[in-house]
């Protein structure tokens, strides 16, 4: 594959917020836009805990991948709803255990693609692409030569969903796309999905949610008995469905519920 390189003028709208770029600033990134600033900052004067939130996302994301390369002994990744790359990248983790580990990365966001060298600096015994889709076309993405050329769907693989459901509305048949993923994978297959909830704090999410629909963001928090039903039909790694900081953690820190509000699970398909 040849990255697009970052400075290739590609078709950014830069006129109103997008959620990968939002989430790039909560990070502390550098690939946002004014627009996402500001829009950042109004869920920030509603939910001020949010930098919390998606930094206790990606640290659940870091020890999911390195539990599933390591005790697991998951050799072959796919990660959909990639996101603007932020050091350490799924395929970085995967490959500091297994440094023959395979990682294909999806996503439809231009500015996403533009990064995506960020995403192939990989190890030499491992491998990683990208593949332009959006999860809205799980057969797109299934069909795409770069997930053939790099990944053996006869061997278990790894799907990773993380901070993506919530940004799929149930018209789109968000449970459908999850099905439709994993149908194809073999028996040892994993599904580790995240998803922000509005459990812990119901109006302070529901002022979170008008904030991204007011911006153009379809956006859609679950219940934990919503999240759930994606994991149905698959074996739930213990603890559960949990919230992302209770999830195996590697160390004690004194957190509140609501300041993370996300539900977290790693699942293995029997």
């Amino acid at each position: 594959m040849n990255p697009t390189n970052p400075m290739t003028p590609l078709n950014i709208d830069t006129t109103k917020p997008h959620s990968a770029r939002m989430y790039d600033y909560y990070l502390g990134g550098k690939d946002h836009y004014q627009v996402d600033e500001e829009a950042a900052a109004h869920v920030m004067a509603v939910f001020p805990g949010v930098k919390t939130c998606a930094r206790e996302n990606r640290s659940f994301m870091h020890r999911a991948t390195r539990w599933l390369a390591g005790e697991a002994g998951i050799r072959q990744f796919l990660d959909i709803g990639t996101g603007i790359p932020t050091a350490p990248n799924l395929h970085q983790v995967a490959q500091s255990v297994a440094p023959d580990a395979r990682v294909v990365y999806a996503d439809n966001d231009p500015i996403v693609l533009a990064y995506a060298q960020a995403l192939l600096n990989g190890t030499p015994e491992g491998r990683t692409t990208y593949i332009q889709a959006d999860v809205r076309e799980p057969e797109r993405i299934l069909g795409a030569a770069e997930l053939h050329e790099t990944l053996d769907l006869s061997k278990p693989v790894a799907l990773s969903m993380n901070a993506l459901f919530h940004f799929i509305p149930d018209h789109d048949k968000p449970y459908d796309i999850v099905r439709q993923l994993m149908d194809p994978l073999p028996s040892g297959s994993y599904l580790i999905l995240t998803h922000c909830t509005p459990d812990f704090a119901p109006e302070t999410w529901a002022r979170v949610v008008d904030v991204y629909r007011q911006g153009g963001i379809p956006a859609q928090v679950r219940s934990r008995n919503e999240v759930e039903v994606f994991f149905e039909g698959l074996e739930l790694i213990e603890p559960g469905v949990a919230e992302p900081h209770l999830w195996r953690p590697d160390g004690e820190r004194a957190l509140d519920s609501a300041d993370v509000s996300f539900w977290v699970g790693v699942a293995r398909k029997p």
